[in-house]
Parts: C-alpha cells; structure tokens; sequence
C-alpha cells in the first residue's frame, strides 16, 4: 500500500519560513519524480517545485529564490523549505509521487501566512 505523508504546515508570519516534509512508504522512492503542488480553494492545484528522480528541479516562477525543494532517498523523504513567506503562499500543499503512469497523492497539508 503507497502512503504519502505530508507534515509541517502550520500557521506562520509574513516573512517567516516552514519545512514541509513529504514522507513516503510502499513505493521505490528513489525512483519515483516527486513534486510539491498547492491549491487555493476552489482552484485547481498548481505545480510549486517538482524534483526528478535524477534530482533535477523545476519550480514555479512565484516561488523562485524563496522555495528550496530535496529529497534523501534514505529517508524516503521530501521536503520543502519555505522562506519569504508571502500571505499569498496560503493554501493546501499537496506532495506526489509520479513514475510512467502512477500517479500517488498524500493528503495534504495546510500552511496559512497571516499575522
């Protein structure tokens, strides 16, 4: 059974920072493509930062510079750092394992930028 646990959202301060953490069970972690995606309510998900199983990177031009993704295959285990928080940032935050035409979600996690 694939598992895909999110963790690390919480309520956090413009300006201020969070690492989310992905961790994953049931599958080859090491060679899944992994990504981070985040939806607004009532708006369809959106890409934030994926990392390949080669640990190649692609992010969102909203969160460049500010947003670092990883992974530690020994870990089995994806993180997202967050810095420069924005109040705009808030939202569910979704990580995903992809490999050909599997498709695996956790089930979210949500981070609210607010003071």
């Amino acid at each position: 059974q694939v598992q895909l646990v999110e963790s690390g959202g919480g309520l956090v301060q413009p300006g201020g920072s969070l690492r989310l953490s992905c961790a994953g069970s049931g599958i080859i972690f090491s060679a899944y493509n992994m990504g981070w995606y985040r939806q607004y309510p009532g708006k369809r998900r959106e890409t934030v930062e994926v990392i390949t199983s080669s640990d190649s990177t692609n992010y969102a031009d909203s969160v460049k510079g500010r947003f670092t993704i990883s992974r530690d295959n020994a870990k089995n285990t994806m993180y997202l750092q967050m810095n420069s928080l924005k109040p705009e940032a808030t939202a569910v935050y979704y990580c995903k394992a992809q490999r050909t035409w599997n498709d695996y979600w956790g089930q979210g996690t949500q981070v609210t930028v607010s003071s």
